[in-house]
């Protein structure tokens, strides 16, 4: 057998050990996808300059959702899930082509406007212990994980069982690359008897932590359809859509369907805030110029 010389056998360990650089770095960014879109607790959300003169949401080049499947994740301890998993596919079953949904259709990209069309598909569980939520590595490599057979137009939210504590926020969204597919993705936390995150609907249709995830799934839903890569529709501060309405409520409730109601907030609509519209929130008898929610 020929004898490989010192020098050679120095020259291919360094290359071994910068391609081993190169691929931890790679998987690093697979497992690092940027969080957006936060649904910040109740007087949590920081305080954002602004550094236009117009507060309109701006187009970046990035796609948006021309059609949607929903597969939920319920990741840890759902045992006793009480109304939510019923009621988290009732939402997803019944949101698609609602007006509220097409409060997001005026924003668009190369190949057209956001549609409303959203389906539920089927739901996910993982009985393992859920990561905290306050980064997106573990979130997203639970995608990864579960969904085996992702799809260009899925959306995959992962609901927590465990509770928020003392994060400041109650769900996000973000986007990265599963098996050569770039999808979408999202993190809640289990929202029972939490005041930060809860709607205050006092309706008795549901849960109060059914109704709390229902208000931040159409939050963290409407920025996907319009930021689906987060590179689309965003503000001179970085705010989505649903982030710039966090919080405030138009009419309520909206109503999907006779058995699908909910308090949810508006959006945001460059058109409504250029002709001086927006609805009224009947908590502080004000009008929200730019929010819309499908009724207005």
């Amino acid at each position: 057998m020929r004898k490989q010389s010192p020098w050679l056998l120095g020259v291919a360990a360094l290359v071994v050990f910068a391609l081993s650089l190169v691929s931890q770095s790679q998987e690093a960014q697979h497992f690092a996808p940027p969080m957006a879109g936060i649904h910040w607790a109740r007087g949590q959300a920081p305080a954002h300059a602004r550094t236009t003169s117009s507060p309109n949401l701006i187009y970046h080049g990035g796609p948006v959702m021309h059609g949607t499947v929903v597969e939920p994740i319920f990741w840890g301890d759902w045992s006793s899930p009480g109304d939510k998993v019923t009621g988290v596919r009732t939402f997803y079953s019944t949101v698609g082509n609602t007006s509220y949904a097409g409060t997001n259709t005026e924003y668009t990209d190369a190949d057209g406007n956001v549609s409303p069309g959203v389906t539920w598909s089927a739901n996910h569980f993982d009985s393992s212990a859920p990561a905290n939520g306050n980064n997106t590595n573990g979130i997203f490599a639970e995608v990864c994980k579960v969904i085996t057979n992702p799809v260009e137009g899925g959306y995959y939210p992962v609901y927590s069982s465990a509770p928020r504590g003392a994060q400041r926020f109650c769900a996000w969204h973000s986007a990265g690359t599963c098996n050569g597919v770039t999808v979408q993705f999202g993190f809640f936390f289990n929202l029972d008897g939490d005041p930060g995150c809860d709607p205050e609907d006092p309706r008795t249709a549901w849960s109060q932590g059914m109704e709390a995830l229902a208000n931040v799934s159409g939050h963290e839903l409407s920025e996907m359809l319009t930021d689906r890569h987060l590179n689309a529709w965003y503000d001179a501060s970085g705010e989505e859509n649903s982030d710039k309405c966090a919080w405030t409520f138009g009419a309520q409730p909206l109503k999907f369907t006779k058995t699908s109601a909910w308090k949810i907030q508006g959006n945001w609509s460059n058109n409504a805030y250029d002709n001086n519209q927006g609805y009224v929130d009947p908590s502080t008898g004000s009008a929200v110029r730019g929010c819309i929610d499908g009724t207005n």
